[in-house]
């Protein structure tokens, strides 16, 4: 696989390179709430810019339906790389058209361009191959190499990930290439205990990685709303608590083959709506009460789940323990995370809303080894699933 450090020694001043970013970042309306992945994309486009290439930011945002929506426009992307960069970044108002042909060939060497969002485009997400390598053909005429950068799309096989890299002299970029280092550390032979703390709504979406971890780890500590499935597959009520009544029986699969492996909630803080202005009672999993639904896992949990941590090798954490989002019910991821930061582990924070999380918290970034910067493909990388944006810088 070659890399950004050959790249750079191959000399990239006057050239240009298209790197294949992550810069879906949450808005409200054009405000980012949470700058993280843009922060993480600067190394790779700051080695570049100050090397003298002529640097075209390929990113999308949010899930536009193959045409340009204003909502998802990549105009406060562009705004705030600007400010984190220091130098201005021109947006192009087109994906491979008239205006991005225009803003590449604006730049001058050192300069950096972002192409609106790919995803505006609907041969970039396209099921037919042929679609998705035409577009892949108009990105590889903007420039004259290739970086793949954005590790959060790596488990897509999508034209500005995957044949993008087909057509053009291809480089894994500084922060794909700590992700996967990192995480083949995970499943490699991590130091033990290996724990795993796993949150999140729906058992369904996570039954993959909890079937592939479960051999290989030490504990999994669940929370979330998944962890009201796991609570009535042992037969207690959840009263109005996320449910998801088609996986009862995996669950209770689970917990028959693994019994001492899944370690679940003791005490849950309940309300009686899912809002911020709630009346909430914390109890005790097998009183919850009819009428009211769980947001929260507990103190006693916290301080359970924090022993299991404080003696741990590994961690791995993915998905939070509650509506982290409202304040009465952040308490249980909070206590988790300080359980991570507080411990010895090598620890590792999967992303997507578990890194959201950090921040909004206020913990610190560096009191873990390693934040993803993406959930899903660090989840399809630990579940043994190939992705199509690494293997084809590999081949």
């Amino acid at each position: 696989m070659k890399t950004l450090d050959d790249l750079l020694a191959e000399g990239v001043a006057g050239r240009r390179v298209l790197v294949r970013a992550d810069l879906n970042v949450p808005l409200d309306g054009e405000t980012i709430t949470d700058d993280g992945r843009v922060r993480a994309s600067l190394p790779t486009l700051s080695r570049l810019a100050e090397a003298g290439a002529r640097v075209v930011v390929a990113a999308h945002l949010g899930r536009p339906k193959g045409a340009p929506e204003a909502k998802y426009s990549l105009a406060p992307v562009a705004a705030r790389l600007g400010e984190l960069l220091g130098r201005p970044v021109a947006l192009a108002t087109d994906v491979v058209g008239d205006s991005a042909k225009a803003t590449v060939a604006s730049l001058a060497d050192g300069g950096v361009a972002l192409l609106e969002n790919v995803r505006f485009d609907p041969r970039e997400t396209s099921k037919d191959a042929t679609e998705r390598a035409a577009l892949a053909a108009e990105f590889a005429a903007l420039a004259d190499a290739f970086v793949s950068d954005g590790f959060g799309v790596v488990h897509r096989k999508q034209a500005s990930v995957y044949e993008v890299a087909t057509q053009l002299p291809a480089y894994a970029g500084g922060l794909v290439l700590d992700e996967v280092e990192v995480l083949r550390k995970l499943t490699g032979d991590p130091a033990r205990p290996y724990v795993v703390a796993l949150g999140g709504s729906k058992v369904s979406d996570k039954l993959a990685v909890i079937e592939s971890l479960l051999p290989k780890v030490d504990a999994i500590l669940v929370g979330g709303g998944m962890c009201f499935t796991f609570l009535a597959a042992e037969g207690l009520g959840v009263g109005d608590s996320l449910l998801e009544a088609d996986m009862i029986d995996t669950c209770k699969r689970l917990l028959a083959e693994h019994p001492d492996k899944i370690l679940l909630p003791a005490d849950v803080v309940i309300a009686d709506e899912f809002s911020a202005e709630a009346n909430t009672h914390t109890v005790l999993v097998a009183t919850i009460r009819e009428g009211w639904k769980g947001l929260d896992v507990g103190p006693i949990t916290v301080e359970r789940y924090s022993e299991v941590i404080a003696g741990a090798g590994t961690v791995f954490w993915n998905g939070p323990m509650g509506v982290f989002e409202l304040a009465p019910f952040a308490d249980g991821t909070r206590g988790v995370a300080r359980a991570i930061v507080d411990s010895s582990a090598f620890s590792v924070v999967g992303g997507g809303d578990s890194a959201a999380a950090v921040r909004l918290l206020g913990l610190p970034e560096d009191g873990f080894s390693h934040i993803s910067t993406g959930g899903g493909a660090s989840l399809e990388f630990l579940e043994g699933k190939d992705l199509p944006g690494v293997s084809v810088l590999e081949g």
